[in-house]
């Protein structure tokens, strides 16, 4: 678990920097705003189809063996930006790479290292697991929000364009890869403990949880091969049309986007977004921590719910803010409970789902935060560009605000702790 959260604070380090970083980039390279909502729309959308690919398919390699190919990808991604120059070329790295326009997680990596992580703890265990996860990548995130002045610094310092600068961070993006690959090559197989062999659900308990053998009529689905959806098929897709709509909302406000509005509307600079991106990621980071506590005594969908309205009304009202400071205000008070939901949701999608399908529904469930957040960005992009008004804020507050209340309707009585995962937790 260590190896893991580790790998995702140096990602969320990378991450964290080049969402500050891209939307200045992509405009100091003479890209409109359009052109910017559609890079970040390319990101989401090759994300989104990667993560597809790898969650149904059947593959023979291990959980570790893809992480270590999406290293590789990313690699080639940092290295992409940092040397194409013509939109079209741009677009296509955004699509066929990892780069993640916001401060959270949205690539291949996130449904990968959940169901590696999921095959290890019980379900009682898992949201403050999955919290501490977060929030090592949320505080490097922060971090690396932080870390995006750092290309003024030097080009100050040197008397090179921004640009160039600029463009040295997407090589430092690159070589986060190897070094994120270098922890993943330390994982121990893929084989489950003893405790995860057990079915999170009733109609899997049928099979010998001590010699980690399948129900009857069941596939084995060692640590090689993984089945795609059977039993939770329902569940996981009104889940993830759930997920969806959140997603699609998100891609509104993902933080490169952010920057471009605060830019646009208060002609505020890289080094200012990023110190206040940098302390929201500290508050929504902290925040996460007790998700764990408040799920065991509310419940996950609660939790989830009850904590995401209150930063959505946060947003909506930043769409109006007369000033600067209020507009930073708001975004800092969202950030105090908008990431709390985050653990939540990890821990409900892989109690309610079979430990051999947990791949999948990571994958699946995973896929609208990135897929469905790509469909907005181009719209948010052309908002801004006829206005500077907040419109892509209030929208997306809104938006999310109706999803929170329908999550609530349809899984307030989901059984969160099945019994047969919670007697071997």
């Amino acid at each position: 678990m260590q190896l893991v959260t580790g790998a995702r604070a140096l990602r969320g380090f990378a991450d964290g920097f080049v969402s500050v970083l891209l939307a200045g980039y992509l405009s100091g390279l003479g890209f409109s705003p359009l052109q910017v909502g559609a890079v970040v729309t390319g990101t989401l959308v090759g994300s989104a189809a990667l993560t597809l690919a790898v969650g149904l398919g059947r593959w023979s390699g291990s959980l570790r063996w893809r992480l270590l190919m999406a290293c590789g990808l990313m690699a080639a991604t940092g290295l992409g930006f940092a040397t194409a120059t013509a939109f079209p070329v741009v677009l296509l790295v955004a699509v066929v790479g990892t780069l993640n326009p916001s401060s959270g997680d949205v690539s291949v990596f996130l449904a990968t290292e959940q169901a590696y992580v999921a095959d290890r703890l019980g379900s009682a265990e898992r949201p403050r697991a999955y919290a501490r996860y977060n929030v090592a990548g949320t505080l490097a995130a922060a971090l690396g929000a932080l870390a995006a002045a750092l290309p003024d610094r030097l080009a100050d310092a040197t008397g090179w364009s921004l640009t160039t600068a600029q463009r040295l961070g997407f090589v430092g993006y690159a070589l986060v890869a190897v070094a994120v690959a270098s922890l993943y090559r330390r994982l121990p197989p893929d084989t489950p403990a003893p405790e995860a062999t057990h079915t999170d659900t009733d109609a899997d308990a049928a099979g010998d949880p001590a010699a980690g053998q399948p129900a009857a009529g069941q596939p084995a689905a060692g640590p090689g091969r993984r089945r795609a959806l059977g039993e939770s098929r329902r569940t996981v897709l009104e889940l993830a049309a759930l997920f969806s709509l959140d997603s699609a909302a998100g891609g509104l406000v993902v933080q490169s986007l952010l920057v471009l509005w605060l830019h646009l509307r208060f002609d505020l600079s890289t080094a200012t977004t990023g110190a206040v991106f940098f302390a929201a990621g500290l508050l929504g980071g902290v925040s996460q921590l007790l998700a764990g506590p408040l799920s065991a005594r509310i419940g996950l969908v609660r939790t989830m719910v009850f904590t995401h309205l209150p930063a959505n009304a946060c947003l909506a009202a930043a769409a109006f803010a007369p000033h600067p400071g209020v507009a930073v205000g708001l975004l800092l008070l969202r950030a105090l409970t908008s990431q709390m939901d985050v653990p939540a949701r990890q821990a409900f999608v892989m109690a309610v789902v079979p430990p051999d399908e947990r791949s999948a529904a990571a994958s699946i469930t995973n896929v609208p935060r990135s897929l469905a957040a790509a469909t907005t960005p181009l719209l948010a992009g052309a908002l801004l560009a006829r206005s500077d008004v907040g419109w892509p804020l209030l929208i997306a507050g809104t938006a999310k605000a109706t999803y929170d209340l329908l999550l609530l309707a349809r899984f307030r009585r989901t059984p969160e702790h099945p019994t047969a995962d919670a007697a071997t937790a």
